[in-house]
């Protein structure tokens, strides 16, 4: 089964394609306060709501890609549909392969949510450290330990226990690396609690309209499989944040890139 069309089904009912909020993310759009015109880019960009956000809000020129054609579609559909002036262009690619057109010139580089596009956290930084300017934002959404996670969980996902760090440890990665800590939103189990609820209502609903999709029993089963997870442990093991960082006007040696 196609990954992408498993993520398109789940994710139909979601505005925001991770465990935050409208509420949070609007507050994030109002904590940047970007100039008019400012170069943004957006990796893994799902249907492009924070971009389209900050169109809004600031006229910003900006790049969102994402690997799934469905969401680049989407992203396309609520543009035209809100913003169709709006200086943003929205690509189907590996985030990884993206570079602006000069290093260090971007006003805001983002990921939110998809940190293995780089191959984690800490490279998902030295990535998006690459791409903004002096002053520049770096912002990065991910997962993080609430507690030791139990071997079952980890075995039921495929997960291992160096997959993800705590709260605390996700900070302190980007300012070993020069950047200033400026904000955390922290998602509560309400957030989480409607980031996954969504996915089993869009689920259902596509089970009862859609029971000639020969991909049917395999995403039955996999939602299945995800949703005991998420209640059995993952409501009470995982946290997710994103993680709001500036670089300094000057970068200086103190950043330790690959720690």
């Amino acid at each position: 089964m196609d990954m992408w069309k498993f993520y398109d089904i789940t994710h139909r009912r979601h505005v925001v394609c991770n465990p935050t909020s409208e509420e949070k993310l609007a507050r994030l759009v109002d904590l940047v306060q970007l100039p008019t015109g400012a170069r943004v880019v957006d990796i893994a960009c799902g249907k492009g709501e924070f971009l389209i956000r900050l169109a809004q809000a600031y006229g910003v020129r900006a790049v969102g890609v994402d690997l799934s054609p469905f969401f680049i579609a989407e992203a396309e559909r609520r543009l035209q549909a809100r913003v169709p002036q709006a200086a943003i262009t929205f690509t189907q690619m590996d985030g990884a392969q993206f570079k602006p057109d000069k290093p260090n010139s971007l006003t805001l580089a983002s990921c939110i949510g998809a940190s293995w596009v780089f191959g984690g956290y800490a490279r998902t930084l030295d990535a998006l450290v690459g791409m903004a300017e002096p002053d520049g934002w770096v912002i990065v959404g991910e997962p993080y330990w609430l507690r030791e996670p139990p071997d079952e969980y980890l075995r039921t996902l495929g997960l291992t226990r160096d997959a993800f760090a705590s709260h605390a440890e996700n900070a302190e990665t980007g300012q070993r690396r020069g950047l200033d800590l400026v904000h955390t939103l922290v998602s509560s189990q309400d957030d989480w609690d409607r980031y996954e609820g969504l996915q089993w209502h869009a689920m259902a609903d596509y089970a009862r309209t859609n029971r000639d999709d020969a991909d049917l029993p395999e995403l039955l089963n996999r939602v299945a499989k995800e949703t005991s997870a998420y209640l059995r442990w993952g409501r009470d093991t995982l946290g997710w944040a994103i993680y709001v960082f500036r670089c300094p006007h000057a970068r200086g040696p103190e950043a330790v890139p690959g720690a």
